[in-house]
């Protein structure tokens, strides 16, 4: 299935505008970029020469800059460090037009970072700099409440979890709670530690090494109704369960199960395509998109996404391009 051309461009009309809420961990994504020649006469590791460095929102904040970037108003509720490195995630949201007036700064917990060095367009090494226990709880009820705030004019809701404390479950009810009061879209990326809280979502979007992790030997996923069964478990109205090169299957609960491929001319750089599709998803959800029609406009901005170097956004007029390259013979 495909989307018309005059589908696509109603729905890429209606998601102009649209509020989405995005809660979930946010951290700074750094890049050392240069080149290696030759391996460190210390320890046998390539020794690399920085020529360049750049910065970039990462976890829930990229999911944030992907929303602006696709013409709806992010309102991004997370945690920050009250140092540097969150002073410049909050600048670099700002040229992003994303704002970051639901941030929390907490003075007792640094901003996460995430420090990656490449050389020759392959990275060498990631180092990361965090914190990621709970929240202490005079900060947890801060977020909730803030997050309160973000949905109460919200058109939809994303739970961004990366397992760095701050969607612990009694956050995850109050957030959740708070959108299903107002009867929006809730569209959840999951990590292991709290796989199974997030019942009541309308659509989860775990990869598929997240979905065998956390089932285990319990879900046979070669099974003709082990996706159906998954949803049912979980608690959600749609499994959107993304297979990388192989593109990505959206499973009703009790339902039926769509297979989505990407193309293979697409496969560059997968960095950051998750929280494309997060992106796309719930904004194409809150323009008033049927389940299948948001999976399908999100697999054309992956695709875009997969095309350049490190982690991106994805205009509409990127996807226009891409759904035409898609109508071609």
């Amino acid at each position: 299935m495909r989307l018309g051309a005059e589908r696509l461009e109603a729905l890429l009309a209606r998601m102009q505008g649209r509020h989405i809420a995005v809660v979930g961990d946010v951290m700074l994504d750094r890049y050392l970029i240069g080149d290696s020649g030759r391996i460190s006469p210390e320890a046998p590791v390539p020794v690399v020469k920085i020529e360049r460095r750049r910065v970039a929102p990462g976890g829930a904040a990229n999911v944030a800059a992907n929303v602006a970037a696709l013409g709806s108003q992010a309102r991004l509720v997370g945690v920050v460090g009250q140092d540097p490195p969150g002073e410049l995630l909050r600048r670099t949201l700002a040229d992003l037009k994303t704002s970051d007036e639901w941030l929390i700064s907490s003075d007792g917990r640094p901003t996460t970072q995430k420090t990656r060095v490449v050389a020759r367009g392959q990275q060498v090494v990631r180092i990361d700099e965090e914190v990621d226990g709970a929240l202490d709880g005079a900060t947890a009820e801060r977020l909730a409440a803030m997050a309160a705030t973000a949905i109460a004019e919200a058109d939809a809701l994303i739970l961004e979890d990366y397992n760095k404390g701050v969607l612990s479950p009694p956050v995850i009810r109050h957030v959740m709670e708070a959108a299903h009061r107002r009867q929006i879209p809730i569209v959840v990326d999951p990590k292991y530690e709290n796989f199974f809280s997030f019942s009541g979502a309308t659509v989860l979007k775990p990869n598929r090494r997240e979905l065998k992790e956390a089932f285990g030997a319990s879900l046979d996923l070669e099974a003709a109704d082990a996706l159906a069964l998954a949803a049912k478990r979980l608690g959600a109205a749609y499994l959107l369960v993304t297979l990388g090169p192989e593109g990505m299957i959206l499973q009703e609960a009790g339902g039926a199960a769509h297979r989505i491929p990407s193309r293979p001319e697409e496969l560059y750089d997968r960095s950051g395509v998750g929280d494309t599709v997060t992106a796309w998803v719930a904004a194409a959800l809150a323009a008033g998109a049927m389940a299948l029609e948001a999976a399908l406009l999100a697999n054309l901005a992956a695709g875009v996404e997969v095309r350049k170097a490190g982690v991106a956004t994805v205009t509409p007029a990127d996807v226009r391009r891409a759904a035409e390259e898609a109508r071609r013979p």
